[in-house]
Formats: structure tokens, sequence, C-alpha cells
């Protein structure tokens, strides 16, 4: 699941977590006029969620900083689908650019 990993904080509660500026596509990021932090990842999570795994939504928040995303609940199975789906496009620069390019001309606004 690199460059994400998931953690048990405690019994039961897990957090899905992505250190800014740790992805191969970082450069992209930047090329799309995006800065690569915490609150961008979030939307490309609420983009995947919307088009990719809509069983997913709700079944988990999130709390991204500036320098970390992460998205925390209970349901463990949840977390780790996000989780390889983000993967796919943390290592993936040309997805991550249809992502982010698709999800814009469908009007969505990512968080900078």
């Amino acid at each position: 699941m690199r460059p994400l990993s998931l953690i048990e904080l405690d019994p039961g509660k897990f957090s899905l977590l992505l250190q800014a500026g740790s992805t191969p596509v970082e450069a992209v990021i930047v090329e799309l006029g995006h800065e690569p932090h915490g609150y961008f990842w979030e939307g490309v999570a609420q983009v995947l969620v919307s088009t990719e795994a809509p069983g997913l939504a709700g079944r988990f928040s999130y709390d991204p900083e500036a320098g970390m995303f992460c998205a925390y609940g209970t349901d463990r199975e949840a977390l780790e689908e996000l989780g390889a789906l983000m993967t796919a496009v943390a290592t993936d620069a040309e997805r991550l650019r249809r992502l982010v390019v698709t999800a814009e001309a469908d009007g969505f606004e990512f968080d900078d």
C-alpha cells in the first residue's frame, strides 16, 4: 500500500495515512496547478469514492492537514479499499492526471 499506511491507533480504531511529499507524482500535482498536501489528497479520496467506490461513502471520516492526508474510522476493510485506490493514483502519474482533469471538468474543486 506504499506510500500509504494503515495503522491501528486503539483496538478497532484505524487511520489511513499519506505523508505529503512522499509520492512519485508530486511534480504532476504541481504541474496541474495544485499543492501536494493533505487537503489535495482528501480531494483525490473524495473523487475516488464518488466515482469508483460509492459503497465506501460514509464508512470513514477525513482529517487531513497540510503535511498529511488522514482517513480514519472503525471499518478497516473500507480503509484498506480506499488505500488500494489511492495507492494506484499516488504511484501512477498518468492516472493521477486523468483523475484531476476529469474531476475538474466535472466541476470538482480541489482544496488548495
